[in-house]
């Protein structure tokens, strides 16, 4: 009988012990939703309202150019095992459709500009396609609508009900993230406009590598001038550049900036023949690495708003 129960006894132990040395499965409640977004803009909003919630992998990460990105098997093996997958839209990723095919992934695609009325380019701002072969078509359309913290309001707004579709569950914890982070949006568009008050309209004028602030323009009313056409695969014109530079002595334009994506030798070159300084790197298509000047997207835009209301305004 003491034999037995001493049996019994190792028995339990030894189960207790084997529980403790080998850590459970998460229950389906624990298990993150993986999620892909196509560039770090948008996994920052991703994170932002997904929260705990969410396991995000960002494709073309920080610094990273989406214009001219070429996916890796990884990212296919990303994109296979994702339940939701974030893209910008608008043709700005043209790779995106590829990749997902490849990937024959079954995740909910979430188009973060879903809503949004279209916004054309300036003609004078379209440059000539690149040579060689371009995954990359957004025709004349802009689809740099994140530099508008209004459009910003309605990527937050798909990407929460994206998630809560693929995850009933999490409703409220999306819900009450995206809520926090729109009210943050508000006082950040607040701040935007104060600042750009105070810069004389006639000042507002601007100087970048590629036209990525079209609806940064549109949206606060600043001039922005680009020898780049709308993409960053976009070959300039000796002609374009020479226009410009031209403009920029006749109309004594001060604020001339490079891009964290771009090779900076073109602003270089305007800035060299004009005389003007550059008035530092903008975010444009990317954030910066953690440790930076733009780590999110709130950082990002302070930081852009800091730097062009500084230059336009000759200081």
């Amino acid at each position: 009988m003491i034999g037995t129960n001493r049996r019994r006894f190792l028995v339990a132990l030894g189960a207790g012990l084997m529980g403790l040395a080998v850590p459970r499965p998460a229950s389906a409640q624990e298990a993150k939703l993986p999620v892909v977004a196509t560039f770090s803009i948008l996994g920052d909003f991703v994170e932002r309202v997904g929260g705990e919630r969410v396991a995000v992998k960002t494709l073309v990460g920080p610094n990273g150019d989406a214009h001219v990105y070429e996916p890796t098997p990884s990212d296919a093996k990303a994109m296979a095992a994702a339940k939701v997958v974030v893209v910008n839209g608008i043709g700005f990723e043209g790779w995106v459709a590829r990749l997902a095919k490849a990937s024959g992934t079954k995740a909910k695609i979430v188009t973060a500009t879903a809503g949004l009325p279209p916004r054309e380019m300036d003609g004078d701002h379209v440059a000539a396609p690149a040579k060689g072969g371009v995954d990359h078509d957004h025709g004349r359309l802009d689809p740099h609508a994140w530099q508008s913290v209004a459009a910003a309001k309605l990527y937050v707004a798909n990407i929460r009900d994206g998630l809560v579709a693929a995850d009933p569950a999490g409703k409220d914890v999306y819900t009450a993230n995206a809520a926090s982070y729109l009210a943050e949006l508000e006082v950040l568009e607040a701040e935007v406009r104060a600042k750009i008050a105070m810069v004389p309209a006639e000042r507002r004028r601007v100087i970048t590598g590629h036209d990525a602030f079209g609806w940064f323009a549109a949206a606060y009313g600043i001039e922005f001038l680009a020898p780049q056409g709308i993409s960053t695969e976009s070959e300039v014109t000796a002609k374009a550049v020479a226009k410009l530079i031209r403009q920029i002595k006749a109309e004594k334009i001060t604020a001339v900036f490079i891009e964290n994506m771009t090779d900076r030798r073109l602003i270089d070159r305007v800035a060299k023949e004009t005389g003007v300084t550059p008035g530092g790197e903008l975010f444009a298509d990317a954030l910066s690495p953690k440790g930076g000047p733009a780590p999110t997207y709130v950082d990002m835009v302070r930081h852009n708003v800091t730097l062009l209301t500084r230059a336009m305004a000759g200081s």
